[in-house]
């Protein structure tokens, strides 16, 4: 599952981004990877460890619900079957 959010420009500011991405990882768990900064410069990025994806999923969404509440809106979202 992949989620990507901005915000949108202020004045003469670069718009903000919040990637979300979730992948299996070799330690047979899925990984919840989050970037974000402004949009053409270097960004934030960190990744958190699940057991499961189901799990993974669930922080996913926590995080894309807070930060719709910090004013970002989905521009993209791709959904991959288990």
């Amino acid at each position: 599952m992949r989620l990507y959010m901005q915000i949108p420009p202020e004045g003469d500011k670069a718009p903000r981004y919040y990637h979300l991405h979730i992948q299996e990882d070799l330690l047979e768990g899925w990984s919840l990877i989050r970037e974000w900064g402004y949009q053409g410069a270097s960004g934030r990025v960190k990744k958190e460890h699940f057991q499961d994806r189901e799990a993974a999923e669930a922080a996913l969404l926590t995080v894309r619900d807070e930060q719709i509440k910090r004013g970002y809106q989905v521009v993209f979202m791709q959904s991959t079957a288990g």
